[in-house]
C-alpha cells in the first residue's frame, strides 16, 4: 500500500487510504476493537474517523486531498491578478522588483497587494522580473615594478569608527610586517588626519630624516600630477618613490590635498578597485582584529580614554600578539627582520622534539 514501518505519513495517497480503512473494517469483523487497531497501524483515530466520513458522503474519489489553501474568505480576486499582469507589463523593466512592484501598484491606485502576493502571482504566470544589470568586473591594478615586497616599502590605511565615543580612527599598516605603526583618534574624517597619522608614522619608523636628504623634485612633481606616465618616466630616471599607499577610494584618500601631502613626503599611491575591499584586505582585518579581541574599545565613551586604550592595544598587537599569516610571530618580530629565525627555530625545535621521542621509545622497546 505504499507504506513503511512507523506513523502514517501526513500525506497519503487515495489508496492508500482506502486500504487502510479495509485493514481497520477487516480487523472489525474479527472481533477487533476499532481503537486497538488504529493503534497497531500507527494512524491516528480522529483521522481514521476523518476518512471514512468523506468515503461515506462522496465515495472513493473524496480520499484525495485537496489542494492546500483552500478558498479563504480573503483570497485574491481575479481581477487583482489581472492588475498584477498589468502592473508586470508596465512597470517591470523599471522597478525590477516585486517589492517595488507592490508599492507601485498602491502609488498607482491599480492593486493593493502584499510584496509576497506580487512575487506570488508573477511565478504562477511564468513570468520573471529582470534584475540590474551586472556591472562590468573592474580590472585589478597591478602593483608597480619597482616596489620590493620588504617592511617600510608598502603601508596601507583606513578609517573606523568608534561610535560610543562619537569618533573616527584613521590607522598605517605595514603590509608585509603586519605593523601596526600609527593611529590617529579624531572627531573629523577628512585628509588632515591622513597627513598627521602619516606624519607620525614616517617619525615613528625613523624615514622623515630619509625625505629630507634625497633630492627628488622631479618626483614629487610627478606624484603631485597623479599622471602614471609621468611617475613612470621619474621612476625610470631613477627617481623611487619612498613606498607605496594603498588604500579605497574614499574623498579623504583621493582629495587634492591627500595627494599633495603624499607627493610632498615622496609616497605613490595604490588604490583598490571600487566596492572590492579584498584589493586592501590587508588593513580591513586589522580593525576587525582588533575590536574583536579587545571588545571593550567600542564600549569606551570618553575619547581620550580611547585614544589612550588605542595605544595601549597597538602596542599589545604589534609586540605580543601572534599573527597568523606571517607565520605566527609578532608583527615586530618580523619588521625587525627576526621572524625567519624565530620560524626557523620552531621548525629545528619540532625536528629534535620528534627525534627525541623517536629515541626514547626505542630505547625503552629495546629496538
Amino acid at each position: 500500500m505504499g507504506l513503511s514501518a512507523g506513523p502514517v505519513p501526513t500525506r497519503v495517497e487515495p489508496a492508500t487510504k482506502a486500504g487502510l480503512l479495509e485493514l481497520v473494517d477487516h480487523a472489525v469483523e474479527h472481533g477487533w476493537d476499532r481503537r486497538r487497531a488504529c493503534r497497531l497501524l500507527d494512524l491516528d483515530e480522529r483521522r481514521e474517523l476523518r476518512w471514512r466520513t468523506r468515503q461515506a458522503l462522496g465515495g472513493p474519489d473524496a480520499l484525495a486531498d485537496q489542494a492546500p489553501g483552500g478558498t479563504p474568505l480573503h483570497g485574491l480576486l481575479d481581477s487583482e491578478r489581472e492588475a498584477i499582469i498589468e502592473l508586470f507589463g508596465a512597470w517591470g523593466d523599471i522597478d525590477r522588483s516585486h517589492r517595488k512592484l507592490a508599492h507601485r501598484g498602491s502609488r498607482l491606485s491599480l492593486v493593493h497587494v502584499s510584496e509576497s502576493t506580487v512575487r506570488r502571482v508573477l511565478a504562477d504566470h511564468g513570468l520573471v522580473l529582470t534584475g540590474p544589470a551586472p556591472r562590468e568586473p573592474a580590472e585589478k591594478r597591478p602593483w608597480p615594478d619597482w616596489l620590493e615586497w620588504k617592511p617600510r616599502r608598502i603601508w596601507a590605511y583606513d578609517f573606523t569608527h568608534f561610535t560610543r565615543a562619537k569618533r573616527c580612527a584613521v590607522a598605517v599598516l605595514d603590509m608585509v610586517s603586519r605593523k601596526w605603526v600609527a593611529t590617529v583618534v579624531s572627531a573629523e574624517e577628512t585628509s588632515t588626519q591622513v597627513e598627521v597619522c602619516f606624519l607620525a608614522a614616517l617619525e615613528a619608523e625613523g624615514l622623515l630624516e630619509v625625505i629630507d636628504a634625497r633630492d627628488t623634485e622631479i618626483l614629487r612633481d610627478a606624484l603631485l600630477s597623479g599622471h602614471p606616465e609621468q611617475i613612470e618616466a621619474a621612476i625610470d630616471g631613477g627617481q623611487i618613490p619612498l613606498l607605496l599607499a594603498v588604500s579605497d577610494n574614499g574623498p579623504q584618500m583621493r582629495s587634492h590635498s591627500t595627494r599633495e601631502f603624499l607627493a610632498g613626503v615622496h609616497i605613490a599611491q595604490h588604490f583598490g578597485r571600487p566596492h572590492t575591499p579584498t584589493d586592501q584586505a590587508w588593513i580591513e582585518t586589522l580593525f576587525g582584529h582588533v575590536k574583536g579581541e579587545w571588545p571593550h574599545l567600542e564600549k569606551i565613551v570618553d575619547p581620550g580614554d580611547l585614544a589612550a586604550e588605542l595605544d595601549h592595544v597597538r602596542e599589545q598587537y604589534n609586540q605580543v600578539r601572534l599573527h597568523a599569516s606571517i607565520g605566527y610571530v609578532t608583527p615586530d618580530d618580523e619588521h625587525e627582520g627576526r621572524g625567519d629565525a624565530i620560524r626557523r627555530a620552531r621548525r629545528d625545535g619540532l625536528d629534535r622534539a620528534r627525534q627525541d621521542r623517536l629515541d626514547y621509545h626505542r630505547r625503552s622497546r629495546g629496538q
